[in-house]
């Protein structure tokens, strides 16, 4: 017994350590980078001033920021309802005994193999465009000109296109979690159910939902996590490094960090270490508010 505990620590120690180095030190100096004005990322800690909660009250005050945290709060509460209600119908649809199942779901998950920028840019210049894109030639063939006028990237309209952009490329992987669920349900529920004279409707409403709250559960936390990290699309949609239309938490700390915006004259690394912990405690807050509010039953498969 005292050997196998020896191979154990040996075999796990390699494991620990790098974990520690690159997951739980890099937490920690964020943590308490937060408590101090940094100039630049790679800034000795003896360069470090420290400010105390100076960094959140700072950003309490902000209006860009607060303005960073609406447009979050639309994406994951807007975008999140499109997401899961649309991943789920289409995981209920493929499991339903349909033809060419997984044909059509590669076809749906593929958005999620293509590179964000790729994918971004195709929408930008092949269908929001105002002279030849999508949009714009699919209105004018209806004869519905006034739609067709619209530019779709203006200041007016720049949210929602990029909302429905991204949302379209994360239904799929959304789909696939709750595909794998819906499969892991005995079938003989279902034929159960279907002799008794359950519709379909009924069959989802008593049978599949209630035994995919766990599955639920992840796909919420997951999309919280990929919604805190909004970056990229932001910066494909924007002419501008601070649009108030497209700026995101992680934009703002992006500009704090490297001074890169229009709108910040100083560079504060304990600023943007600030707004990722805060952005930290929100996933873990939605984590745990999911957990209290979806619970699970004592339901068998």
């Amino acid at each position: 017994m005292k050997r196998n505990k020896t191979m154990i620590i040996v075999f796990l120690t390699p494991a620990l350590v790098l974990f520690c180095a690159i997951f739980v030190y890099p937490i920690l100096r964020t943590i308490v980078m937060s408590l101090f004005k940094v100039e630049n990322i790679t800034s000795g800690i003896a360069q470090w001033q420290y400010v105390g909660f100076q960094n959140y009250k700072s950003l309490a005050t902000t209006s860009l920021f607060k303005t960073s945290l609406l447009n979050l709060l639309r994406i994951w509460a807007i975008g999140g309802m499109v997401v899961m209600s649309l991943g789920l119908l289409f995981a209920v649809i493929l499991n339903s005994g349909i033809r060419f199942k997984n044909f059509f779901r590669a076809v749906i998950y593929m958005p999620n193999i293509i590179s964000a920028v790729a994918l971004a840019t195709m929408w930008i210049q092949f269908v929001y465009n105002p002279r030849f894109g999508l949009l714009t030639s699919t209105f004018k063939l209806l004869g519905m000109d006034s739609l067709a006028a619209i530019n779709w990237t203006d200041t007016t309209h720049k949210f929602w296109a990029l909302l429905f952009a991204y949302c379209f490329g994360m239904v799929g992987y959304h789909m696939l979690i709750f595909s794998s669920g819906i499969e892991k349900i005995p079938q003989e529920l279902f034929e159960a159910s279907t002799i008794d004279g359950a519709s379909k409707v009924q069959q989802f409403r008593l049978i599949t939902f209630p035994l995919l709250r766990s599955v639920l559960k992840t796909n919420i936390t997951m999309w919280s996590i990929t919604s805190v990290a909004f970056f990229v699309w932001s910066q494909l949609f924007s002419m501008v490094t601070a649009d108030t239309q497209t700026i995101t938490p992680m934009v703002y700390m992006y500009l704090q960090v490297f001074g890169a915006g229009n709108v910040i004259s100083e560079r504060n690394a304990g600023l943007g270490a600030a707004v990722g912990v805060f952005l930290g405690l929100c996933v873990v807050i939605v984590f745990v508010l999911t957990n209290r509010l979806i619970k699970n039953e004592d339901l068998e498969f």
